[in-house]
């Protein structure tokens, strides 16, 4: 069985210290970076199912970190502050992270997020019919979890793959802000809309001619969104 390969990068040795106990208790096999630069170097060489990244690190702060990280490789990020503003969140998550915890944080709440991160990057076991789906300019290949968009392949990451899949396969169908965030995420987001509202404008920016005015995710307001069938 797969061990999860996880890098937490803190400038705090007792918080890489608490991180790391926490992990090896969870069957990963864990690895450290006290600073940024570290951390990309880190990431390069080990290629990790998941980084655990603080914000507040010397020389490359976690923002940065986070950027580079999503323009370069497909590897989950969950991003640790020590501040809870939804500004710091919400930049976290436009610059590529799956998701952020607030120091100081429950064991509980790691282990779920944790677990709830790796879920979604998995590739699935099977595959349901029907193998792929054409909506338009987008087509989908459920068993290679390739996306193109009018021909050219674009790259996703896991969550915003599972949120574009759960659209698609209910395509001309309202889906609430619940539902979604439960089936992505899990029942543990299910009142934390950011997420939602984040992830729906990334994929946009990423399929949509024109993001601000979407042809294909469109919002339904004060219920939830809806794929249509064709622009």
């Amino acid at each position: 069985m797969h061990r999860p390969r996880v890098i937490i990068a803190d400038d705090d040795p007792l918080v890489v210290k608490f991180v790391s106990s926490i992990l090896k208790k969870e069957g990963c096999e864990v690895l450290s970076a006290t600073d940024g630069a570290e951390a990309l170097e880190v990431v390069d060489k080990e290629s990790p199912d998941l980084v655990i990244l603080d914000i507040g690190m010397p020389e490359i702060d976690g923002f940065e970190v986070c950027r580079l990280l999503s323009d370069r490789v497909q590897v989950p990020i969950i991003m640790l502050s020590a501040r809870g503003e939804i500004a710091d969140k919400v930049r976290c998550l436009n610059l590529g992270a799956d998701d952020f915890i607030t120091k100081p944080f429950a064991v509980d709440e790691l282990v779920a997020r944790l677990k709830s991160v790796l879920r979604r990057s998995r590739m699935p076991e099977d595959v349901q019919e029907p193998t792929a789906c054409a909506k338009g300019d987008i087509n989908v290949d459920f068993l290679r979890r390739r996306v193109t968009v009018r021909g050219a392949e674009i790259r996703l990451t896991p969550t915003e793959y599972m949120l574009l899949q759960e659209l698609v396969s209910n395509a001309g169908k309202v889906l609430s802000h619940t539902l979604l965030l439960g089936r992505v995420w899990g029942p543990e987001y299910v009142e934390d809309r950011q997420f939602l509202h984040v992830f729906i404008s990334r994929l946009r920016n990423k399929l949509e001619k024109d993001p601000q005015n979407p042809d294909y995710i469109v919002t339904v307001s004060g219920i939830g969104y809806l794929f249509k069938d064709s622009p």
